[in-house]
């Protein structure tokens, strides 16, 4: 073998290394999601591709208004039967570990003060309900409120807090930075 050709298969081996060093590092900072459904309209619509940090939690606690990504228990469904799987869901963070949350006349209320919620789809909330979220638990709904499977719903409740995967930070199709201001 030349040497021309053992320079150029330890450039791409280089090549090689180097490229699975940064995915491997990149992978387990960050996960792609996919939105699949509508309850998070109007902040997302169905396939939206956005980026989940998977460290935000790491060692605090989702913040009120965060939009997170969590494993539920409810089965995969590709309608044809059940896969086997467990959905992954994305909602937004209403009450952490401690809070009331009393849901009554298509209100909200946290600790007894009623949530401004300009990101909920049609500014009603329904299903009346009151709860304590539990230690070690999140309540996390959808910003569709009249769509949305969340922790009103007793087939996902509140959230374990080590089912959060992450925090979805960025929407990369269409492109935007996902924050919490409520003033949009």
């Amino acid at each position: 073998m030349g040497e021309k050709i053992k320079k150029e298969i330890i450039e791409w081996i280089k090549v090689i290394i180097l490229a699975a060093g940064i995915t491997l590092v990149i992978t387990s900072f960050v996960r792609p999601t996919l939105v699949i459904g509508s309850s998070m309209t109007n902040t997302f619509q169905q396939y939206d591709y956005l980026i989940t940090y998977k460290k935000a939690y790491k060692d605090k606690l989702p913040e009120y208004g965060d939009v997170v990504l969590f494993q539920s228990h409810l089965p995969m469904d590709n309608g044809r039967g059940f896969f086997g799987k467990e959905k992954v869901l994305i909602k937004r963070i209403i009450g952490l570990p401690g809070d009331t949350i009393l849901i009554q006349e298509g209100k909200v209320f946290r600790n007894n003060e009623e949530l401004i919620e300009p990101y909920i789809r049609d500014g009603y909330t329904d299903q009346d309900m009151f709860m304590e979220v539990p230690e070690g638990h999140v309540f996390a709904m959808g910003d569709n409120r009249l769509g949305s499977r969340d922790s009103r719903d007793p087939s996902v409740g509140p959230v374990p807090l080590d089912a959060v995967l992450g925090k979805i930070v960025l929407r990369l199709y269409p492109f935007n930075k996902i924050t919490r201001d409520f003033s949009q």
